[in-house]
């Protein structure tokens, strides 16, 4: 159930992002357009398509951990054999959640700091905290994955998506009990 109700906000994370990816582009069509076709160029789509591609990043980065799409030596894992493959998972996991930790305590700091020096972007009324707390959001989603996937490979059950190489974890809670 944890999983399923995490798994539901990595989506949804991974569907704002790729809304934003596709604003992104559209952003930067327009820019190039504005440039180069009507020799009126538009100083702010940089900075804002900057902003997307970080937003982009922090709210794809969950999914891509949920699926286990990250970069991984598949190969060197597959010759370890499935108890120390889950092993590697683990470590992987518990690796990704204290990266995720420190992301986010920094972008939790980083965003208190902008907001109580009232920090600006260089567009005009738009507060450097709005941009900043991309960080933290994408960080704490990244960190509640990998918490609950560390927490299933602890309890012996294989998260949705775990790679073939762990075929001794039970791929279903109810198999488990049996």
């Amino acid at each position: 159930m944890v999983e399923r109700a995490v798994g539901l906000v990595a989506r949804f994370a991974g569907a704002l992002g790729a809304v934003l990816t596709v604003l992104c582009v559209a952003l930067v069509g327009y820019a190039v357009g504005m440039r180069y076709l009507l020799g009126q160029p538009e100083p702010w789509t940089d900075k804002v398509a900057g902003w997307l591609v970080v937003g982009v990043v922090m709210l794809a980065a969950p999914e891509a951990q949920r699926r286990f799409e990250h970069i991984g030596v598949d190969v060197a894992r597959s010759r370890l054999g499935p108890r120390l493959a889950w092993a590697a998972h683990l470590l992987g996991t518990l690796s990704v959640a204290a990266v995720a930790a420190v992301l986010l305590d920094a972008g939790i700091e980083m965003v208190e700091f902008s907001r109580m020096i009232g920090m600006m972007t260089d567009l005009e009324g738009v507060p450097a905290w709005w941009v900043q707390a991309l960080l933290p959001v994408g960080a704490a989603l990244l960190l509640l994955v990998a918490l609950a996937q560390s927490l299933l490979l602890l309890l012996g059950l294989a998260p949705a998506h775990l790679p073939d190489d762990t075929e001794e974890i039970p791929r279903d809670p109810l198999a488990r009990a049996e």
